[in-house]
């Protein structure tokens, strides 16, 4: 099941205790779900290395 199924019932009102009815998965499998959207949001952006070139140098 894609985790956007859950967050796409959550926000159209379903209950946890629905979810889990309708999909079959487990309080922790939502709340497992939920912590790490939770955890993604608060994650600092990943630094971009871009190599520079030579030739960016040679202004």
């Amino acid at each position: 099941m894609p985790v956007s199924t859950v967050f796409e019932n959550l926000e159209s009102g379903a209950s946890v205790e629905e979810i889990m009815e309708w999909f079959g998965v487990t309080r922790e499998q939502i709340v497992a779900v939920l912590d790490f959207a939770a955890r993604s949001l608060d994650a600092p952006p990943p630094a971009s290395h871009s190599p520079v070139s030579a030739d960016a140098h040679s202004l």
